[in-house]
């Protein structure tokens, strides 16, 4: 089996930010098992740490921008590359400013830092996310896919297709982390176009960019009167010219595909938001910052429904938790418990859970003798609890929580419930603050709609 790794002595590295412009010292210190990869910013108060996951990330323009609170950290999507090619699990990420070094613009230099460090097996099993069936990603407007196919190890293919003769369509594939990462894609360098120089400058970006930590794509008909203007306008101190091969300077490429490898690159390091490797064959078309942390957004929701199967169910794939899970998530007992198993939970999104109504219910021998008929509190109790179920797993340990109801609001009940339906519930999370949430939630017999209300409730832990 894989086991955890992390590195075994502390590394810094200094230099600056690429689109802040500020110094910047970076050091890597070893982390325990199970700790994750964090991001400490030291130059605050209290030193506060952002976890690099995908319920973190505050912005993806040009770049990937990680925040918890006051403190954040821009363009980390290069150190995170680096870790994750390196298949480095649990590291502390320590910081003096709010954006790592850019280095050369590749992931290169905090790789040989990471490897000066040395790497070492941790006394845990590594767990990953493996899939069972395609996912598909797709934004037509924008011509950008990606697919996610199941694979025994991580790999990538993308491919680019910019109309520009220096760069055309290139294509990459990256089959083995092993024996290509270090060598084949950790030294490819960040790439813009000349037209866009001007627009990143004037939105405040690459304040600390230059042609020594990215490759500039000619991308104008005017010739050198364009590459002069931008300078002027800019008051770059560099010196600029049109080269023969499209690119500013003739700065040469380190690969003959070297665009396509950084876009592997950054897709490498967005992914590892997900926080677990995955086993994917990730087919890539176009895509950017944009697309990857969508679609690490999707892994990162698979990955908690599948730990939560792990965690209650033993392995079981149907239902998604039986009634033996759901008491070990829920205090309720005969004759109060109403829910019978949860086929669909998207932690903090959305449950579906459902009710077998039977004769044998004891309310019914009192509601009402000769006709019986769920009673319609009951009704929203069951849909309270298959929400709680929802709220208690987005706070953890649900074994140590318990889930006040303060309010419901538009209930209303479209049909009766009688013995032999069986109730659907259906609720989706509209708001979690500070341990008070809001769902809206529907209750169905059928294709048939039978009641729906909106719950406020607020978790507490079950000694207050």
């Amino acid at each position: 089996m894989d086991k955890q790794k992390t590195i075994k002595e502390a590394v810094t590295l200094e230099g600056i930010g690429l689109h802040t412009g500020n110094m910047s010292r970076l050091t890597f210190r070893p982390a325990p098992i199970d700790h994750g990869v964090k991001f400490v910013r030291t130059d605050l108060p209290g030193k506060p740490s952002v976890s690099a996951d995908i319920e973190h990330v505050v912005d993806i323009a040009r770049g990937t921008t990680l925040g918890n609170g006051e403190a954040r950290v821009y363009t980390v999507e290069h150190v995170l590359a680096a870790l994750a090619g390196l298949q480095i699990d649990n590291i502390i990420v320590e910081l003096d400013s709010n954006e790592p070094p850019v280095g050369d613009g590749s992931a290169m230099p905090f790789v040989k830092r990471i490897m000066e460090a040395g790497i070492e097996e941790q006394d845990a099993e590594r767990q990953y996310l493996e899939l069972d069936t395609p996912l598909v990603y797709s934004e037509p407007e924008r011509a950008v896919d990606i697919v996610v196919t199941p694979s025994e190890t991580l790999r990538i293919t993308f491919m680019i297709d910019y109309k520009n003769p220096a760069l055309g369509t290139q294509y990459t594939t990256l089959m083995d982390l092993d024996k290509e990462f270090v060598s084949e894609f950790a030294p490819s360098r960040t790439f813009c176009f000349l037209s866009e120089v001007e627009m990143l400058k004037s939105q405040g970006l690459i304040k600390g960019g230059g042609l020594q930590n990215a490759v500039v794509i000619y991308d104008s008909d005017r010739g050198q009167v364009e590459v002069d203007r931008i300078r002027t306008a800019l008051n770059l101190k560099e010196e600029a010219f049109v080269g023969k091969t499209g690119i500013i300077n003739d700065i040469p490429l380190r690969f003959y595909n070297e665009p396509v490898r950084h876009k592997a690159l950054d897709l490498l390091g967005d992914m590892y938001l997900i926080g677990v490797p995955v086993k994917a064959h990730f087919l890539a078309a176009r895509s950017g910052h944009k697309a990857n942390v969508a679609v690490a957004k999707e892994l990162r929701a698979l990955h908690k429904k599948k730990a939560l199967m792990g965690k209650y169910q033993k392995g079981k794939v149907q239902p998604f938790l039986d009634v033996n899970a759901i008491m070990k998530i829920m205090p309720h007992r005969y004759p109060f418990l109403l829910i019978d198993k949860v086929l669909e939970l998207e932690p903090e999104k959305r449950v579906v859970a459902l009710k077998n109504v039977t004769i044998n219910e004891p309310f019914f021998q009192g509601h009402f003798p000769g006709h019986p008929i769920m009673p319609g509190v009951l009704i929203i109790e069951a849909m309270a609890q298959a929400g709680g179920i929802l709220l208690l797993e987005a706070v953890g340990e649900p074994q140590k929580k318990l889930v006040y109801f303060l309010g419901m609001d538009k209930v209303k009940f479209r049909r009766p419930v009688m013995p032999g339906d069986t109730i659907r519930f259906e609720l989706n999370m509209e708001f979690y603050r500070r341990g008070i949430c809001r769902m809206a939630g529907q209750a169905h017999v059928g294709e048939t709609l039978v009641a729906e209300a909106e719950l406020t409730a607020k978790v507490l832990d079950r000694d207050e």
